[in-house]
């Protein structure tokens, strides 16, 4: 190692709505989760060098601070909750706080020394957020017509179709910012359009996979079904030898290929005949499909990823 090389301080960030744990160098500084506090969190670091945070994704509550962070160029990684939540359990770290969270995250980074996060476009963040409310207004609309079915009283039969009404014209407006968004971009209206060349995906699997897959295109094909959640995991012990199961990774990203897979295994040529093959094998239609959702996000791989690439549909 260079003398000149600074040593990284791998430095533990737990982030809640209104508050910043920092354990950095065996000290723990409260802050306010605001612009002063994070400026007072720049402040801090800014005396370490070869600080490296590490916190968590907590459903949206990150982004400012991490934004901030990557914006003064000091490496922040975010890590999957889950996997923070096996590390602790592996120390025999059972209680859960802010403090104790923050120092997790500090031994997580010195033990695992995780690879930063990669700062995000203003392009990619727009359509992370808009990807994701359609989901949520969706979801709504799916449950409010369900609900809609069981009411007798005309008057909240009246409200229930107002808030009907509501939500449609919300999902039509974010339908509508969506496409803006790709007019607008052109690398990201050329990646959806080469997406979708591939029968069974339309432009809402096309958005959501690059919305929650940004790293599309740049993976080997181990990697980014790992990183989907549907490279299968062995189970074995002796001679015995279990069935084998696919989990973690990103299960939105798994969602979203859940309809591309339903109509490739029957439309798409090529993925109709593998799908029918492990059919024809004894595979429940679980897991053929679960084979084709893993051979449709490598296929994305690898379109995303070479230019030249044939597509044979």
């Amino acid at each position: 190692m260079s003398q000149n090389t600074i040593p990284t301080i791998y430095t533990g960030l737990d982030i809640s709505k209104l508050n910043l744990q920092l354990r950095l160098a065996d000290r723990l500084h409260d802050l306010p989760h605001s612009a002063p506090g994070h400026r007072r969190l720049l402040h801090l670091l800014a005396a370490y060098p070869g600080a490296h945070v590490v916190c968590e994704a907590t459903g949206g509550y990150e982004r400012a601070v991490v934004a901030a962070l990557q914006q003064a160029g000091i490496p922040v990684s975010v890590l999957n909750p889950a996997r923070v939540r096996h590390f602790a359990r592996a120390q025999g770290q059972r209680a859960k706080t802010d403090r104790i969270d923050a120092a997790v995250l500090c031994a997580y980074g010195q033990a695992l020394h995780p690879k930063p996060t990669p700062a995000r476009s203003e392009v990619e963040q727009q359509l992370t957020e808009l990807v994701r409310r359609r989901a949520q207004v969706v979801e709504l609309l799916v449950a409010q017509r369900q609900q809609a079915e069981q009411l007798s009283l005309p008057s909240l039969r009246r409200q229930a179709k107002g808030l009907l009404r509501h939500l449609q014209t919300a999902l039509e407006q974010i339908e509508k910012e969506l496409e803006a968004l790709q007019q607008q971009d052109k690398p990201l209206r050329e990646r959806v359009e080469k997406l979708q060349a591939i029968t069974g995906v339309g432009s809402v699997t096309a958005l959501a996979v690059l919305a929650e897959l940004p790293e599309l295109g740049s993976l080997n094909r181990r990697q980014v079904a790992a990183l989907a959640g549907l490279a299968p995991h062995p189970r074995q012990s002796g001679n015995w030898d279990g069935r084998r199961t696919i989990g973690g990774g990103r299960a939105a990203v798994r969602r979203a290929l859940y309809m591309a897979a339903l109509v490739a295994a029957h439309r798409n040529t090529h993925m109709k005949i593998f799908y029918q093959r492990l059919r024809a094998a004894g595979k429940p239609a679980k897991v053929a499909l679960t084979a084709v959702m893993r051979k449709l996000i490598v296929l994305m791989n690898q379109i995303l990823k070479n230019p030249n690439f044939v597509l044979q549909n």
